[in-house]
């Protein structure tokens, strides 16, 4: 079992300073994503590589010109740079001894950059169902190049905030339900698990009205690891969790991979959320 610390909070700041900082706290799984676009991000970081434990998520390395990964894109343009991007970063796992890459779930409309993590314009949607068949199509490929390298591909189920499901009236994200993680995950070749990131799945069950615990019961299986957050239940704001934080009864404590997904906190508040979950996580 390995607990991560997620660097997606830190936009704004370059990934090696970041890293250091966790690893001079006592934390070495790392779970690379957001943080700033430098020339030499992989180099910087190969030089931690004895003192760390690396892994990659979803937008890392950030490109110099941002865009919205999304795989399910019927977009060329789009679809190519996602593309593209996911193969680099199984390239950049690869020097980095990166076990895990892991990435969200695909869209049936084409995000924009300042749309990332609020209500999203509404916008003409996907067939679902070809979104569906594009978007494993993918994973296939992904996968396989993975496989080479020895890499296990986490898929993220996504969130449907409230706002997002009044604006659209329906639900414009893939993978936000059990019935559609199942259907992919089954779908696709073994190295292939599901990532559950349970504040996702405590908004997408209010929006979608579903029981997230039946959700759990169905998709713990499936899982390779889980994204660890709270919220309101009404959007993903990677707020902290506790000890009474509702997923701990409902999660598998014997998976290899759990990421603390949390933003804007201090450095004793990452270590006092760090020892919350390996002393949940040995019960």
């Amino acid at each position: 079992m390995s607990v991560y610390f997620s660097t997606g909070g830190y936009k704004n700041q370059i990934t090696k300073d970041v890293v250091k900082t966790l690893i001079d706290m006592g934390i070495k799984n790392i779970e690379l994503s957001g943080t700033s676009y430098s020339e030499n991000n992989i180099k910087d970081l190969e030089k931690f590589l004895k003192f760390s434990n690396l892994q990659i998520h979803n937008y890392f390395p950030p490109p110099k010109k941002p865009f919205v990964l999304n795989l399910a894109s019927m977009d060329e343009i789009i679809a190519k740079k996602t593309i593209d991007h996911v193969m680099y970063a199984i390239d950049v796992c690869k020097k980095l001894n990166c076990k895990y890459y892991s990435f969200h779930a695909g869209f049936l409309c084409d995000i924009k950059i300042s749309e990332l993590g609020k209500k999203v314009d509404r916008k003409i949607l996907q067939n679902r169902e070809k979104s569906l068949d594009l978007f494993i199509n993918r994973i296939f490929k992904i996968s396989e190049k993975a496989k080479q390298n020895n890499i296990n591909i986490m898929i993220e189920n996504n969130v449907l905030s409230k706002n997002n499901k009044i604006s659209f009236e329906e639900n414009p994200f893939l993978m936000c339900d059990a019935d559609e993680c199942e259907k992919v995950i089954n779908s696709c070749p073994e190295n292939v698990k599901l990532l559950i990131d349970v504040a996702h799945l405590k908004v997408s069950s209010n929006s979608l009205n579903f029981d997230k615990i039946q959700f759990l019961d169905r998709c713990n299986h499936l899982a390779g690891g889980y994204h660890l957050s709270d919220n309101n239940g009404l959007s993903d704001t990677n707020e902290k969790f506790d000890n009474k934080s509702w997923f701990w009864d409902h999660i598998d404590n014997q998976k290899d991979y759990y990421s603390i997904e949390v933003y804007n906190v201090k450095n004793k508040e990452i270590i006092e959320l760090y020892n919350i979950v390996k002393n949940k996580l040995a019960k």
